[in-house]
């Protein structure tokens, strides 16, 4: 029973808010109506109806002329004898008190046949049973029950309702800075910097100070570490380059060939590990339009010689993104498409919430229990699908990953169905 109460619960901050509000105000307004005015109306339902009671009963003693006289005296309206015939009690269903008020007539006046409680004018009309026969009475309704019970109710509600917009908006000044911290929260995780100041009470304050530092340290820490492997980068390449001239002016022997394929290899090895340290922390997100990049990419795919085609494409717009590096990102899983394959194929699924880059090829595949370790760097598998065939270094995948993570998305490699290869699927969240 609780757990589908759940999926009825509001899931954002506010509707939970209000919920909050309204679900005590209503819960109390009900137990007072129930408790206390109900049984308050009721009590003074019947004092009044008693006292009529009572005036009926010394009317009724009285014979002839006398009973008329203190009949229109006590404000009654009689009709002696009368033809009406009752044949039961007639209430409205919302008249909350007339069930009250019949029941102290008919109790406390003998010989009462019918009551009928009338809306138009509101007015109380009887047939008496008399020993001269029947006796038909009227009196106004508002001797015998309070004549404007809701005025406390409309007044309860009216209040309720207007404290509760008070008190939301109290609320939601204090609901309005925890957003603002989500917003900013969300967008570092998608690689980008908002304008966020700590407001709200000292916790929300604190929370948004902590949130300032930590964005800060991640900032200066990718800075400092693009900043160190480009300097690293820079001072190896030089005696690499060194090394390379030297070899080439030796003779030209099994050694030197193999010396000089070393040296390429550290040399890719290098500007893999750069790339991978790099990553995309450089580049301003703007907004993309994903059909012309997916295009853009794919047309110098073919032009490069590789078997390249263009898949299902849906939705449209434009998405925050950084263009650079998720072009390096498909690119990758084209590259490793292209190595283990004869057919890529690229499409994507673009929503509200996300954008799906899905790259396709009919190679061998990765096996499912390989498809966690082929994202790790540097990660060599033993299946006929390695990332470090071919010259790679195991990075295309774990760069393509890092790159999904910095737009708040991330890389799911799975089995294709209609070409029975890997199906890396590139999300990002819009």
């Amino acid at each position: 029973m609780f757990s589908k109460l759940k999926y009825l619960m509001p899931r954002g901050l506010y509707g939970r808010a209000a919920l909050i509000l309204i679900v005590p105000v209503v819960t109390i307004q009900l137990v007072v109506s129930v408790a206390f005015i109900q049984r308050h109306f009721e009590r003074v339902t019947q004092q009044m109806t008693e006292g009529v009671a009572q005036e009926i009963q010394y009317m009724l003693a009285q014979d002839g002329s006398l009973r008329d006289d203190f009949a229109a005296a006590m404000g009654f309206r009689i009709e002696y004898p009368t033809k009406k015939t009752g044949q039961g009690d007639v209430r409205s269903a919302i008249d909350l008190s007339g069930k009250e008020v019949i029941l102290t007539l008919r109790t406390l006046v003998p010989g009462v046949r019918q009551v009928e409680l009338l809306s138009d004018p509101q007015r109380v009309e009887m047939v008496i049973d008399t020993a001269d026969g029947p006796l038909w009475l009227m009196v106004d309704r508002v001797r015998v029950s309070a004549s404007n019970p809701h005025q406390l109710l409309v007044l309860m509600i009216l209040t309720s309702v207007l404290m509760t917009f008070i008190a939301y908006g109290f609320l939601r000044n204090q609901l309005r800075p925890i957003t603002k911290l989500a917003d900013a929260a969300t967008a570092f995780g998608k690689g980008q910097t908002v304008r966020y100041r700590p407001r709200g009470a000292l916790e929300v304050r604190a929370a948004g100070k902590a949130f300032l530092d930590m964005r800060s340290r991640i900032e200066r820490q990718i800075e400092q570490r693009t900043m160190m492997l480009s300097g690293i980068s820079h001072d190896l390449r030089t005696p690499l380059t060194r090394m390379r001239l030297g070899l080439s002016m030796l003779p030209e022997d099994e050694d030197t060939e193999a010396l000089l394929r070393d040296v390429g290899d550290m040399q890719r090895l290098i500007d893999g590990f750069l790339s991978f340290a790099r990553g995309d922390a450089m580049e301003e997100a703007e907004l993309t339009n994903p059909k012309e990049l997916i295009k853009r990419i794919v047309d110098n795919a073919v032009r490069a010689g590789m078997p390249v085609v263009t898949g299902a494409q849906t939705g449209s717009g434009e998405v925050m993104l950084r263009p650079a590096a998720v072009m390096r990102a498909i690119e990758n899983l084209i590259g490793n498409g292209v190595r283990f394959g004869s057919k890529v194929r690229v499409g994507f699924v673009q929503t509200e919430r996300n954008l799906r880059v899905i790259v396709e090829d009919n190679g061998p595949g990765i096996p499912e229990p390989q498809r966690d370790e082929a994202l790790t760097p540097f990660a060599r598998l033993d299946a006929a699908r390695d990332p470090n065939k071919g010259g790679g270094v195991g990075l295309g995948l774990a760069i393509t990953q890092d790159i999904a993570r910095s737009h708040g998305g991330r890389l799911i490699l799975s089995k294709s169905e209609d070409l029975g290869g890997l199906k890396a699927e590139f999300i990002i969240a819009c």
